[in-house]
């Protein structure tokens, strides 16, 4: 199927028919009050948003894969939206991500960029969300990684971090974890998710790893749960105690969430 051909669309708009657009991105979360729009500051959908619709020259709604929080990165963060294929006909998606790059470069930028399905959504079509969270260990820091870790100049065990973190792996009430929505359906919103993977690695000497890949999460879920597995690496919690964390279904719970510069969104799965 073309991509610039109109008869292959059924689905239309005043400005013509439309074409279901995928780009993958990856930004630098330090200046940006998250993913999600927000009057009068920036965010990472706000600003790309705003260029897509420059470079289309029509308005757009913009689907993310994850709404990271405010200083929290990306590196495979996913959207979608529709595009009329005449705004398109004219250099195609290679000039869009061309475009789009010249606009919102260098902190936040189109990796790739795909004709995706009609019912295509970045969000609803995901089948899990894999994050990275980054930790200097050592007694010095390194001013390199300082916008993209958290330093614990202490003595972390890896094995006790990573027994806290089997206990993760299977479906859970994450209540313990989460800052639950406010507002009246607050009550009702379920925070139960699957978890489908957690491991800690020491890629490089006094550089720590942690992975966690789930169907989806809540609000801060992923810094909540390190917080709490960087205490047990410390020893002023035992791995023993997660299932009681989890059980509690309490925030007061487990421990304090961990800065938001060392996660990164890193791939979502379809």
């Amino acid at each position: 199927m073309s991509l610039f051909d109109p008869s292959e669309y059924e689905r239309a708009a005043p400005g013509g028919p439309l074409v279901r657009v995928r780009l993958t991105l990856a930004y630098d979360g330090t200046g940006f009050h998250g993913f999600a729009e927000q009057p009068g500051l920036p965010t990472v959908a706000g600003r790309l948003g705003a260029a897509v619709e420059r470079v289309l020259g029509h308005p757009i709604e913009l689907v993310g894969a994850g709404r990271t929080d405010r200083g929290v990165h990306a590196w495979g963060q996913v959207v979608s939206f529709d595009a009329t294929v005449s705004s398109l006909a004219r250099g195609g998606l290679d000039a869009l991500v061309r475009r789009l790059n010249a606009l919102c470069g260098p902190e936040l930028v189109v990796r790739d960029a795909a004709e995706a399905e009609p019912d295509f959504s970045a969000r609803f079509s995901a089948r899990s969300r894999r994050y990275r969270y980054t930790i200097v260990n050592g007694p010095v820091p390194d001013p390199f990684r300082r916008a993209y870790a958290w330093w614990i100049p202490d003595a972390l065990s890896i094995r006790a971090m990573q027994a806290g973190a089997d206990v993760l792996v299977g479906e859970h009430d994450f209540t313990s974890f989460c800052r639950r929505p406010k507002g009246e359906r607050a009550a009702s919103v379920s925070l139960v998710r699957r978890v489908i993977d957690t491991r800690w690695s020491e890629p490089s000497p006094g550089v720590l790893r942690f992975e966690i890949e789930a169907t989806a999460f809540c609000h801060q879920m992923v810094r909540s749960i390190v917080g709490t597995l960087v205490a047990m690496g410390r020893g002023d919690r035992r791995p023993g105690e997660m299932l009681g964390i989890l059980a509690a279904r309490n925030r007061a719970a487990a421990a304090a969430v961990a800065p938001p510069q060392g996660l990164c969104l890193w791939s979502v799965q379809y």
